[in-house]
């Protein structure tokens, strides 16, 4: 009878080896199938980008370098990650948008930012065309939140008409006279290399180079060039007054009705337009020309020093005339809607000074504590040194040394423990905004796409997070066997908003006298007090 139990549970554990076996040794070769796939991946990568083989173009090569520069970035997950697009890492619930052959394309103008400099403006504070009176299409509108009032973002339409693979090739958009402080303020913005941003379809404009392997956001405002360069006795500023549009889209009749923007680029042009004289405006049969030689639709503007568009006064003092102008192309790509963001990833050239600035941080606070720890042992060790040379009873009983510290750490100030408590008080509610904004972030609850929602949300969890902070302080200055807890709990509430919105009242008569963007009246910064 003995025997028989031994053998049962042997026979099972047999039994339960033999069922997964197969299955073990299965999971080991798909494992090892695997590894061998990755690493013959790795490889052809690897001879692409020797062939000089770029990461930023619309080729299906390109793009199959960016994913797999990516690989790391496309996956979604906290224990099990698995693979998805970056349209579902980055952009959670986001859904592409279908357009008809020649339905209109609305592009936004954004802020014109730097980053030499803490002062974004608007587009159209610019000298440049006047904003078009057409009402945005409802389709197109976004909710305007708290932070994106704060931070300066306002949906604009841009001057410029894109239609559904329509391209059209110089178009003059109009003429603007800039003199005196406006001319000097626009040499400015070129010199601290402030960079315009438009959107379409969401998608950021991007400047990229094949050549040079790059992509950034934006387009510069002009650019300068030292004296060397232009033989003058100073540097010269030059605007970019003709841009080059290229929309690139997929097109599956199978799968959805219309096209799917994939990408929009920008090519800037600084070009002294010249005009036709009135003699040549007449053709001979009898044709009306177009006024301008340098912008026509069969001849496209490029950028030739001879033609640069110099930022200066004319020769007898008149003021400076502009011509904008643009054009549109639209080119086919097998890029699918998903995988549109990759670039804006992988293209920019400044991303190795922000890790740099991380490591460098880093470093910093590893030798701070290195430091305080050296100082901390060798304290530490005259003091064990000394109890332990302690001969007598009476002697150890008298505390010295770092002992002296215990009857410090939990006695109650005797002068203004409300400061104590306002502050630690606040430090719980502000951690805990911090805490709860994080995590609706990792849970997908926030958009980075919907701009100044991130900004809305720590200022409302703050708001919300106020009975936390409020019970901190409450229980620490009772505690101290303090006795105002009405003023405790006022100091709570308005100490650290009143500090903030003082400061940021001080800022904003700045920004406004400046005339930033991210200036907002008044009355906004009272409402948000008052929360």
């Amino acid at each position: 009878m003995t025997a028989t139990l031994i053998r049962l549970p042997l026979l099972a554990a047999l039994f339960l080896l033999v069922l997964t076996a197969p299955s073990t040794s299965a999971g080991r070769a798909e494992r090892k199938q695997k590894k061998i796939e990755e690493r013959e991946k790795a490889i052809k990568m690897a001879n692409m980008k020797a062939a000089g083989q770029d990461v930023v173009g619309m080729t299906k090569e390109a793009a199959e370098l960016r994913s797999y520069e990516l690989r790391n970035k496309k996956k979604k997950g906290l224990l099990k990650r698995r693979e998805a697009s970056l349209a579902q890492v980055l952009f959670p619930g986001a859904s592409p948008e279908e357009y008809g052959q020649g339905e209109a394309v609305p592009a936004f103008a954004e802020l014109v930012e730097s980053k030499k400099t803490q002062l974004p403006f608007e587009f159209y504070d610019l000298p440049t065309c006047p904003e078009p009176s057409d009402k945005i299409k409802k389709r197109f509108r976004r909710r305007k939140n708290l932070g994106s009032r704060l931070m300066g973002h306002d949906l604009k339409l841009s001057p410029y008409n894109i239609a559904t693979k329509q391209s059209k090739g110089c178009t003059p958009l109009c003429m603007v006279e800039i003199g005196g402080k406006k001319l000097r303020w626009m040499r400015k913005l070129v010199d601290r290399q402030y960079r315009i941003h438009l959107t379409l379809d969401q998608l950021p404009v991007l400047m990229r180079s094949k050549e040079l392997n790059y992509a950034v956001r934006g387009y510069p405002v002009g650019f300068k060039a030292p004296p060397s360069y232009t033989g003058l006795k100073e540097d010269e500023f030059y605007l970019y007054n003709h841009l080059k549009f290229t929309v690139t889209y997929r097109e599956e009749p199978e799968e959805f009705e219309g096209i799917r923007i994939t990408g929009f680029d920008v090519h800037p042009v600084s070009i002294a337009h010249k005009k036709v004289s009135k003699d040549e405006v007449m053709q001979e049969n009898g044709e009306r020309q177009e006024p301008y030689s340098t912008c026509t639709s069969e001849v496209s503007p490029v950028n030739d020093p001879d033609t640069y568009l110099p930022l200066r006064v004319g020769p007898t003092g008149e003021d400076m005339r502009i011509l904008y102008s643009y054009e549109v192309y639209w080119e086919k790509s097998d890029i699918p809607w998903a995988d549109r963001w990759d670039v804006y990833l992988v293209g920019s050239p400044d991303d190795e000074i922000h890790y740099f600035a991380i490591v460098n941080s880093l470093m910093i606070v590893v030798f701070l504590t290195g430091a305080v720890a050296t100082i901390l042992i060798r304290t530490l060790k005259k003091d064990i040194a000394g109890y332990n040379e302690l001969q007598t009873l009476e002697d150890a009983r008298e505390e010295s040394g770092w002992k002296l510290v215990h009857g410090d750490v939990f006695r109650p100030p005797q002068n203004t423990p409300l400061i104590l408590c306002v502050m630690v008080g606040t430090g719980a509610q502000i951690g805990s905004a911090f805490f709860f904004t994080l995590l609706a972030s990792m849970l997908r609850m926030l958009n980075p796409i919907k701009k100044g929602q991130a900004l809305t949300a720590v200022i409302m969890l703050y708001v919300l997070c106020g009975g936390i902070g409020g019970y901190v302080s409450a229980r620490l200055y009772k505690f101290c066997d303090a006795k105002a807890w009405k003023k405790n709990t006022l100091a709570t509430a308005i100490f650290f908003p009143s500090i903030i919105v003082g400061m940021f009242m001080v800022l904003n008569v700045f920004l406004t006298v400046v005339g930033a963007a991210t200036a907002v009246s008044f009355l906004t910064i009272f409402l948000i007090f008052f929360l």
